[in-house]
């Protein structure tokens, strides 16, 4: 059963979803979460997934974003990304049929770079999976031109601008076709954007406030991930532009107890294809099976 909660962080009411499975208590718990300008929603079927293995799961967003309080909307703030998440590991390790000590992590895109930070700090995590994880920014985009980079950090400057002055961000689109000034502009991007969209009502929204990117390029969860003291699943795209394999290899390797799987198709095709989805899913499942033995 999926019941909608909240929970406090900092000065906002963060919004998610807990899912637990019908009797039994002790439960390990799967905390979700989603990406750069994602929302919880994007993340049901894998909760489902998650809870058809006998576990709890919860969803939520963050400050911002989704169903959660905060404005203005749509600003990632990296810090506080990684406060709220802090905050769904409290609420959920407070719940009476929870177990506090296997919570497992799970974290898409930079969600996956906020699971890998979040647990460095808290021994206490179970294990991680990180998908398609964050672990700063390639060198160069294929596909992006010298302009297109451009017009990109012109943007990025304006909205911190903006932010400095407290004025309404800037937004631009989340993503945009080849020669768009987007945060991802590439030629599967209305693919994406109607995998995103699910054609019908959505708490996505394909605008952002690109200021967040300033931040990003120093954060480093490969630096977080030589910390760790669970293990940690890296789940890395073979032709993944946005989060390149070599950064995804780093965090597998840095980490103690780190391993990687690879899988065809490129950062979207974790989005868009549902049979794939299904396998990853599967495995990332007899990982976590795995660390929750071990507790």
């Amino acid at each position: 059963m999926r019941t909608r909660v909240s929970f406090p962080s900092g000065n906002s009411r963060c919004v998610g979803y807990l899912e637990l499975p019908e009797g039994g208590s002790s439960l390990p718990c799967v905390v979700l979460c989603h990406g750069f300008s994602g929302t919880m929603d994007r993340l049901f079927d894998h909760a489902r997934q998650f809870a058809e293995a006998g576990w709890a799961t919860l969803v939520f967003d963050y400050r911002s974003f989704g169903e959660s309080e905060g404005g203005p909307r749509q600003v990632p703030d990296i810090g506080g990304q990684l406060d709220d998440l802090r905050a769904a590991v409290a609420f959920a390790r407070a719940h009476d049929r929870i177990d506090p000590e296997r919570i497992l992590l799970w974290g898409n895109s930079l969600g996956g770079a906020h699971a890998i930070t979040v647990a460095a700090t808290d021994p206490r995590i179970a294990a991680v999976v990180a998908q398609i994880p964050f672990n700063g920014f390639p060198e160069k985009v294929e596909g992006r031109s010298a302009a297109d980079n451009l017009a990109l950090l012109a943007a990025i400057i304006w909205d911190t601008v903006r932010g400095k002055l407290r004025m309404r961000p800037y937004y631009i689109r989340m993503v945009g076709a080849p020669g768009e000034v987007a945060v991802t502009a590439s030629a599967d991007a209305e693919r994406h954007i109607a995998t995103l969209t699910g054609g019908g009502e959505t708490l996505w929204r394909n605008s952002i406030a690109p200021r967040a990117l300033l931040s990003m390029m120093r954060y480093r969860p490969a630096e977080s991930a030589a910390r760790l003291t669970c293990p940690l699943l890296v789940c890395a795209a073979a032709d993944d532009r946005e989060t390149p394999l070599d950064t995804s290899r780093e965090l597998a390797e840095r980490a103690p107890d780190g391993r990687m799987r690879v899988y065809p198709g490129t950062h979207f095709t974790f989005y868009t294809e549902p049979a794939l989805r299904t396998r990853v899913v599967a495995d990332q499942i007899e990982f976590f099976r795995h660390a929750c033995d071990r507790v």
